[in-house]
């Protein structure tokens, strides 16, 4: 198998600056986005808000991310990525001051525009690093980029748990929620610096050829060439998106009231996990080399499974920390490799569509999944509610994971170096396999 270390440093080398950039300020978003899915909903507990109400926050929050969707994909296509990302991230700033004054109306206004501003990043991310890669630069790229993620939610998960409930007791608060008031206080400070690091990119408004103005449609500004390749393409991403969006936005709160934890033991918890996923995702590309990309994304996911079992069944808190950080670690490791290969295989205009197709249907996920959480724990309680669920993960993922083998692995391993229909320039939080 070849050196991964050798394989990434020849690809840092040879990244455009606005690539290289671009890295820079995911450290800095993901860091504010990483302590903002790790802590709110706790924050929104120690106010006295719980129960069914989590769901339907996480919903309107989702609602607005598929709202926005197919909208932000069209306007990047005429305006330029780089200025409807900055508009996201203004919006994902907005909605974290939105958080501080704990009312119940500001926390609704500000849930939809954290959805919507995430999912114009997430949804523009993914052409514009297409855009800006090589395809031999693809896998190491769009691996980086989420390993560097789940590596900044691992410091700033740790970090800020820990600095906040410090923090919180050298000034004499009391209340539950002061160290989380403190951490989204800080949250929105990084929102701030993101947007301001997000100038620093170079404008890209595209150019049109009279041929590309001529072959796009007039309505929305999408274009789909093969409506059977752009099914397969996203349904096993919104299978897992129907899993994921029962588990990881209330997996904290799952942790803490079963083995009662703090906020700085939740956020170590979650610290390891996403240090474990940053080095599996790294280690990625090389296992896609030697297995395919498809074999490789259907080996981790498959081999995360039983690990799944574990973390929802086991009453030890110990075997929950493993299984969550190697689950974790399998399940995320396969998402740039997906986004990399979906990028590939379609034309250079049909990627901004297939991005808002992929984003669309996981935020659609993540809103039917929360009412049905919420449902489960509105009618069998804490304990039989979250067995129901492991239940439903697991048949989902299995799913979603079959039907990849069995789609698209006759033609995946000539694919993991090249693009399939343009072979010209090359031009996925949620992502299409999963976002934890």
């Amino acid at each position: 198998m070849p050196n991964p270390v050798a394989h990434y440093a020849r690809s840092v080398a040879g990244f455009s600056r606005d690539a290289r950039l671009f890295l820079l300020i995911t450290v800095i978003y993901g860091s504010s986005m990483s302590l903002y899915w790790t802590d709110f909903n706790l924050y929104v507990e120690s106010i006295g808000i719980g129960g069914s109400t989590l769901g339907w926050l996480l919903a309107v929050s989702q609602l607005a991310g598929v709202a926005v969707a197919v909208p932000a994909s069209a306007l990047s296509d005429r305006i330029g990525r780089r200025s409807v990302m900055i508009a996201g991230v203004a919006l994902v700033a907005i909605a974290l001051f939105a958080f501080l004054p704990g009312q119940l109306s500001l926390l609704f206004v500000g849930v939809a525009a954290m959805g919507a501003g995430g999912q114009i990043v997430g949804v523009v991310s993914i052409p514009y690093m297409a855009e800006h890669t090589s395809p031999d630069q693809r896998n190491e790229y769009f691996s980086m980029w989420q390993a560097i993620q789940f590596s900044t939610g691992f410091l700033a998960t740790l970090v800020g748990g820990a600095a906040a409930t410090l923090i919180a007791g050298q000034l004499g608060l009391t209340s539950r929620s002061a160290p989380y008031l403190l951490l989204l206080l800080g949250v929105a400070t990084l929102g701030v610096l993101a947007l301001a690091s997000m100038f620093l990119l170079s404008r890209d408004r595209p150019v049109l050829t009279a041929e590309e103005r001529d072959r796009r449609p007039g309505r929305f500004g999408l274009v789909i060439h093969d409506r059977r390749l752009f099914f397969k393409l996203l349904l096993p991403g919104f299978l897992t998106s129907l899993g994921a969006g029962q588990l990881i936005p209330f997996l904290n709160v799952f942790i803490e009231n079963k083995f009662h934890l703090n906020l700085a033991q939740v956020n170590a918890f979650f610290a390891i996990a996403s240090l474990g996923t940053a080095i599996a995702i790294l280690a990625q590309p090389a296992v896609a080399r030697r297995f395919g990309r498809i074999g490789s994304i259907v080996l981790v996911q498959g081999m995360s499974i039983p690990f799944l079992v574990v973390l929802g069944f086991s009453p030890v808190l110990w075997t929950v920390v493993v299984a969550l950080t190697v689950r974790n670690s399998l399940m995320n490791a396969g998402s740039p490799i997906f986004d990399a290969f979906a990028m590939d295989r379609v034309r250079d205009d049909e990627r901004a569509t297939v991005a808002a197709g992929m984003t669309t249907l996981w935020s659609l996920g993540w809103v039917i999944a929360p009412m049905y959480y919420s449902t489960l724990q509105a009618t069998l309680g804490f304990t039989a509610g979250y067995t129901v669920d492991f239940i439903t993960i697991i048949c989902l993922y299995t799913l979603s994971t079959s039907l990849l083998w069995i789609w698209f692995h006759r033609d995946d391993r000539v694919r993991t170096e090249t693009p399939v229909v343009s072979p010209e320039h090359i031009l996925e939080g949620p992502t299409a396999i999963e976002s934890a």
